[in-house]
């Protein structure tokens, strides 16, 4: 094994041309011997071609390994078919992968026959899955793949969510925004229920669809609670989380919500893949009509353990995010998108000429102008580049009535500029660079720089609101503290600050 794995490393630095014209002819030439003791050939193959850009080659080596199916030595065979799914397998590979199915005696291979036509079967697969005829294939799992093939299993974001008066959702945020998100839930006809850290539960006054929730911008990921499992380490606890999967109300929200056999994925930190097939398996058994797809589904089944048991949430998978038509581009260092929306939803009710010195892809921008009230918008950034995905953002979000310019200059050259003349800005809103992501050699004198030019060009009860990683507050500055509030920001805490200029 050691040495097929060295002759892996060495085979899999050529070009896919290469392998295809020298190698693959010459291990064509061996003998069966030979040829087993050069399978790592094969495995190059599937790893090197299969992820080049010329469909030839690509086609040439799937017509070698369809070929090798029928080789005498079964390394090799097993080899071929664990090579193929790279490829995008057809009909003649499916049927390849079937014959040798019909024709192996050995356990390895069948196993290993078994996975492949699981992930490239299609209705002839099922039928013989589901005669018999293939033992060790998973029915289940050749269906999911047959409905990830489908157009059908997209979520339906215009669908009414089933019994959606009355319906519970959880709001899902970062920590220190979840006022925001409960403002802007009862804005939009939903009952908040309880808050909790990181999370907003609310029931919904009136029918709703997806796309409806969607128009809130300040939540992360919207789902429907299932159940509690109150022991989740018992042995008991696989099927129960199964029972609630397959529940009526569970498979009631799956099929209303998606065309075609709905797919989903468990997500259960520390499971073993075999802890999650037994579950997927149990689940199957209960409701053969929802399938489990770990690779490519439409909705999550998260667990998240507390001190009452672990919580089962349904989570459609929204993607691509519709909240994010309009981001073209972005940063590397950008704003988390609901974080952005939340800082646009903190400065309401400063109206007129907005300014983010530090603008990145202009999302704090865009969220701002999206709630109203803004005539003129300018956005700075000492990066060119930067500059160049705000103004492409901002076109592609189509606002109208609002004038915007996108600068490539220093924030601290910024009050010299005619757009941003002293006293006449409304507000400054911006995430500035935090020290974490982009390196700034003197943070200290960054933010101390910002709350000198904020003061200068904002205009009397003009506001700033930013993110602030420092317990740095703008001594002798006419700047008056508003209010704070601490937000977690993947795992490290900062402030987000509100202050007027008096």
């Amino acid at each position: 094994m050691r040495s097929d794995n060295e002759l892996y490393r060495r085979l899999r630095e050529l070009p896919a041309g290469r392998l295809l014209a020298e190698e693959v002819p010459a291990f064509d030439a061996l003998t069966g011997r030979e040829r087993v003791a050069r399978v790592a050939l094969i495995r190059a193959v599937g790893t090197v071609v299969s992820a080049c850009a010329d469909e030839r080659l690509k086609a040439r080596a799937r017509d070698w390994l369809r070929a090798l199916m029928k080789d005498g030595e079964e390394k090799v065979r097993r080899y071929a078919a664990a090579a193929l799914p790279k490829f995008q397998a057809g009909a003649a590979e499916e049927s390849a992968l079937l014959e040798a199915m019909k024709a192996s005696h050995e356990d390895r291979e069948r196993r290993r026959l078994a996975q492949s036509l699981e992930r490239v079967g299609g209705e002839a697969t099922l039928r013989a899955a589901e005669s018999g005829q293939t033992p060790g294939v998973s029915v289940r799992k050749v269906k999911a793949g047959l409905a990830r093939k489908s157009d059908g299993s997209a979520l339906r974001m215009e669908a009414e969510v089933p019994g959606a008066s009355g319906r519970v959702v959880h709001l899902r945020c970062r920590r220190g925004l979840e006022s925001f998100v409960a403002e802007e839930a009862a804005a939009a006809e939903f009952k908040v229920r309880e808050v909790r850290a990181g999370c907003v539960i609310a029931e919904s006054a009136a029918a709703f669809t997806l796309a409806k929730a969607y128009r809130m911008r300040c939540f992360d990921t919207l789902a429907f609670p299932l159940g509690l499992i109150k022991n989740p380490s018992s042995a008991g606890a696989p099927d129960a989380l199964a029972a609630l999967i397959a529940g009526r109300d569970a498979v009631a929200l799956m099929k209303a919500l998606c065309g075609g056999p709905p797919r989903y994925r468990i997500s259960l930190a520390g499971a073993s893949a075999a802890l999650m097939e037994r579950i997927a398996e149990a689940a199957y058994a209960l409701e053969p009509g929802v399938l489990n797809d770990p690779k490519s589904a439409v909705f999550s089944i998260d667990v998240t353990s507390g001190a009452a048991g672990a919580l089962v949430e349904l989570r459609p998978r929204v993607t691509p995010n519709p909240r994010m038509h309009y981001r073209v581009d972005a940063v590397d260092a950008a704003s988390h998108p609901p974080l952005a929306a939340c800082l646009a939803r903190a400065s309401s009710g400063a109206d007129g000429v907005i300014w983010d010195p530090f603008c990145g892809s202009g999302l704090e921008l865009v969220e701002r102008a999206f709630l109203g009230g803004v005539t003129r918008l300018v956005g700075t950034d000492i990066d060119p580049a930067a500059v160049e995905m705000a103004r492409a953002n901002f076109a592609a979000a189509q606002i109208s009535g609002v004038k915007a310019e996108f600068l490539a200059c220093d924030f601290r050259d910024s009050p010299r500029l005619a757009s941003l003349s002293p006293g006449t800005v409304s507000l400054v809103i911006t995430n500035p660079p935090l020290g974490r992501r982009v390196r700034v050699p003197d943070l200290h004198g960054l933010f101390a720089d910002l709350f000198k030019v904020s003061a200068q060009v904002l205009r009397p009860g003009g506001l700033l609101v930013f993110i602030n990683p420092l317990r740095l507050e703008p001594e002798g500055l006419p700047l008056a503290l508003q209010h704070r509030r601490t937000v977690d920001l993947g795992g490290y805490d900062c402030r987000l600050e509100v202050y007027r200029r008096s």
